[in-house]
């Protein structure tokens, strides 16, 4: 579970321009909170926040807000930065933050950091929808669908006030209208090409296909493939025509019932085998249905998933041909995956750049054995508790997390290995399905058998059914509850929101919160338990297993108002940014940040144990606790809506009644009744919103209670540790205290003091920049340099104000050198006279009587050129250093 730091980012509250991003929509803002809130409910998954990067799209009502949240907070940093050099040079406090902000028109200031999209939609926004490569946005109202070509970065950021222009495109314009079934599902297919395959599923189970292209406007206005699922579920052969009916007079099926759409979902693009092209799809009356392989015409797979499917096609072959009890049924599916293999085999890849320089291999899809494949399911679920309210619950949506790619036997004998990713490493080769209902309860199923490419059998009288074919299970290994019995509404729409640090994690969005649930506890167990040779005690481990941990759920935010609707969880991940989820009322921002695994693990190594007398380690001192930031009710800012009431009466058909007295008439009646409602409806939200309010102030008092109390156990336990209070009495520890604090004042004040020298200084030498003074330390080098210079080179400017201790040092050194000359001379003239006396003989003299070892010569002579040397560098050293003060 991350921690959480902080439940505010002071640049997306009000009323900084972030918090602009967030604000309710034009057409809203005259209804009250309920009835806003509960319209928006009641229509579907509230997705209405979608990112690139830093940048983040935000839908309110019908159009999008655009804002790059780095830009954001730069600017908000430098105005904070601005207004408090401002307020520290005029000695007040006030803050003019509030000045960028048009009050007329209240709308906000558009620049770096802003836009406004304009969209052509007729309705409220419901979901947004970003492609793979974040060129491509999918908005989606109940009904309709548009693509919105996302421009780049510098576009958006070029300091144009206007609302942006964007090229919308409208997707099946004849199929997805008000008039026909709502959509509840737009899923960018992972193996589209470069991101550009939309696959779209309506509530009356009607999957279909838009491979969309900007230079071919036919591709949004006819699907490439479109299947309705009723049709799919009772078909017997592949020849049949599984297309959505185009007649508009339905009669009345059971289907309609059972087979209503809640939602779909595709792995990723990195699972293992068939996983990345599987549709789930999750019915409202509690129904899953799977559909493998569904494939656009052009498609582009990994590198690594063709290899993959070939060598599991061969493994199963190889299994049933030696297996003599495999039923017809197997042997007619083996047959048709061969087909569609040799199919794929046969093709030659066309390569095309895709994003970020990379090269995309591009495949048909195989017309063998058939382009719609077989609908498998009502998958059963196995294990499954009784719960009481499973007869009066829904699904609501769908998460499926896909199978690690097997890499060992992909590259089995061969020399090399393929990289595995570092999610691959802690991951199930197993896909996980969650499921989540309207009462919160989230259900995590493990598909054990795997789901597997499956086709309808030919028209041929023999082959035409299974009827023995064994029903498809999910195992369910766990189950819980993100909603207390009291928080659970019929009308509300849980959804699913993937985490971008790990993805076996994910986060729950209801109207109660936002619950963060981690499967990372029980997955490596697991693993290791599926991959184990071992069946010794299989049983028993499993049971530990069943019984214990499987699944980190935490609250991490409760909304203040219970008729909030929560737009879904979104996760962020930049160095700029750190790490935190966004999410948003109808009218305000919620944003959570947490501790990145460094700083999680940095503060645990600097983290040490300190262990008592007692042998007990103490735990550590909680420094502060996060608290979700406190709204006050838009109930209180609001305007009213009596005002504008009494204008239009004053133009309806009883004006007269508004300038005469007041008479006992049934149109007097009238108009007490609709202003007595209009009142009662307004007194009633501000006596919650006040009532509300004076709560929040109540509370805070117990806080700073709680806090003082706190700030006191802290002083304790740190006067324990330092061994003070345990040998003073109460009158010494309060007079010691005051000892303390005046010693501390004391070391202030001197502190102070040199501070503001320094700052002196400092602003003397700003002040001459061009002529820059010598330090302290330089004029004594310099000083010490001339008197030494003086007393070696007999300088005869020596200056008066010498030291004591320069002088003294330059004597020695004088002293030095002149018995190192004295002592030169004389023996240059005992050589001289020798030399003479060689001469005048013409034979060498006799040696003298006294004779001297060679070794003390020899040392002799080498202190004589050692201290000689010494004198040499010394001189050489002064002149060097001489000179480069004359050149400065």
């Amino acid at each position: 579970m991350p921690k959480i730091k902080s439940f505010s980012a002071p640049w997306l509250q009000e009323p900084n321009p972030g918090h602009k991003l967030f604000e309710q929509a034009e057409e809203n803002n005259r209804l009250p909170a309920s009835i806003a809130s509960s319209r928006n409910a009641s229509q579907g998954p509230n997705r209405t926040i979608a990112h690139r990067g830093n940048e983040v799209f935000v839908a309110r009502g019908r159009e999008i807000r655009w804002g790059d949240l780095a830009d954001l907070k730069d600017a908000w940093e430098a105005q904070q930065s601005r207004t408090g050099s401002a307020s520290h040079l005029n000695g007040d406090g006030s803050d003019s933050s509030f000045e960028v902000y048009d009050e007329k028109t209240s709308r906000l200031p558009q620049g770096p950091g802003y836009r406004i999209i304009k969209t052509p939609v007729a309705s409220e926004i419901r979901q947004l929808v970003i492609s793979p490569n974040k060129d491509q946005l999918a908005v989606l109202t109940s009904h309709t669908v548009h693509v919105c070509m996302l421009p780049d970065t510098s576009h958006l950021t070029s300091g144009e006030t206007a609302p942006f222009k964007p090229k919308f495109w409208t997707v099946g314009p004849t199929t997805h209208v008000t008039s026909k079934s709502a959509v509840v599902s737009a899923l960018w297919h992972p193996l589209g090409v470069n991101g550009s395959c939309l696959v779209t599923v309506t509530e009356d189970a009607v999957v279909r296909e838009w491979e969309l292209s900007t230079i071919d406007r036919w591709s949004f206005d006819t699907p490439t493939l479109e299947v309705d699922l009723k049709k799919l579920a009772d078909g017997t052969s592949l020849d049949q025509d599984f297309g959505a009916s185009t007649s508009t007079n339905k009669a009345f099926s059971p289907d309609d019932f059972d087979m209503k759409v809640a939602s779909a979902c595709f792995a990723s693009r990195n699972s293992n085998g068939w996983a990345p092209m599987t549709l789930w799809v999750a019915m409202a009356e509690g129904d899953v249905y799977a559909l493998c392989p569904l494939l656009p015409r052009r498609w582009s797979p990994p590198p690594t998933l063709i290899p993959s499917l070939s060598v599991s096609v061969a493994q199963k072959i190889e299994t049933l041909e030696a297996d003599p009890e495999a039923t017809r049924e197997e042997k007619l599916l083996a047959k048709q995956q061969l087909e569609w293999m040799a199919d794929l085999d046969n093709q030659e890849p066309k390569l095309l750049d895709g994003p970020y320089g990379e090269v995309t291999e591009v495949y048909s899809r195989p017309s063998r054995p058939g382009s719609i494949p077989r609908l498998q399911g009502p998958f059963e679920l196995a294990v499954a508790p009784q719960d009481e309210q499973d007869d009066e619950v829904e699904l609501k949506d769908i998460f499926v997390i896909g199978a690690k790619r097997n890499t060992a036997d992909l590259m089995m004998g061969e020399e090399f290995e393929i990289y595995a990713d570092d999610d691959d490493k802690d991951s199930l080769s197993v896909s996980v399905i969650c499921l989540l209902s309207t009462s919160g309860q989230v259900k995590v199923c493990l598909d054990i058998d795997g789901v597997e490419a499956q086709w309808l059998p030919p028209r041929n009288a023999s082959t035409r059914a299974f009827p023995d074919q064994d029903v498809p299970s999910l195992l369910v290994f766990h189950t819980f509850d993100t909603l207390k019995p009291a928080e659970i509404t019929p009308d509300s729409w849980p959804v699913f929101s993937e985490d971008v640090t790990t993805r076996y994690a994910f986060y729950v969005t209801h109207a109660a919160g936002i619950t963060y649930v981690s499967l990372a506890p029980w997955v490596s167990l697991l693993e290791s338990e599926l991959q184990s040779d071992s069946e010794a005690g299989a049983d028993f481990r499993f049971d530990l297993m069943a019984k214990g941990p499987r699944a980190e759920v935490d609250r991490i935010y409760t909304p203040q108002h219970a008729q909030n609707v929560l737009a879904a969880a979104t996760a962020f991940k930049s160095s700029d940014l750190d790490h935190f989820v966004l999410s948003a009322t109808h009218n305000d921002p919620v944003i959570m940040f947490f501790d990145t695994p460094e700083s999680e693990l940095m503060s645990d190594r600097q983290e040490t144990p300190v262990s008592t007398e007692h042998g007990e380690t103490p735990e550590p001192l909680t420094v502060w606790e996060p608290r979700p930031l406190f709204h006050p009710s838009e109930v209180l800012s609001r305007p009213s809506t009596l005002p504008p009431w009494v204008d239009a009466l004053r133009t309806s058909r009883k004006r007269p009644l508004m300038q005469q007295e007041v008479r006992l008439s049934v149109a007097t009646l009238e108009i007490f009744t609709e202003g007595h409602r209009l009142v009662s409806s307004e007194v009633f939200e501000l006596n919650n919103a006040v009532a509300e309010l004076f709560r929040k102030c109540e509370a805070l008092t117990y806080e700073l209670k709680e806090q003082i109390t706190k700030v006191y156990e802290v002083n304790q336990r740190i006067e324990t540790i330092s061994g003070e209070g345990e040998s003073r009495s109460t009158k010494e520890q309060n007079i010691s205290e005051e000892m303390l604090v005046r010693n501390r004042i004391d070391v202030m004040k001197v502190r102070q003091e040199n501070l503001a020298r320094r700052v002196d200084n400092l602003r003397k030498r700003l002040g001459q920049v061009s002529t820059r003074e010598l330090s302290d330390k330089e004029k004594a080098w310099a000083e010490e340099v001339r008197t030494l210079a003086g007393s070696i080179l007999g300088d005869e400017e020596e200056e008066e104000d010498t030291t004591s201790a320069s002088i003294t040092t330059s004597g020695k050194s004088l002293k030095r050198f002149e018995e190192v000359q004295t002592l030169r001379d004389a023996l240059f003239e005992q050589a001289q006279q020798l030399q003479s006396t060689d001469s005048v003989d013409g034979t060498a003299s006799p040696m003298p009587v006294m004779k001297i070892p060679s070794e003390i010569r020899k040392q002799k002579v080498a202190q004589v050129m050692s201290l000689l040397d010494r004198e040499t560098a010394l001189v050489e050293a002064v002149k060097s250093r001489l000179e480069k003060l004359s050149i400065e």
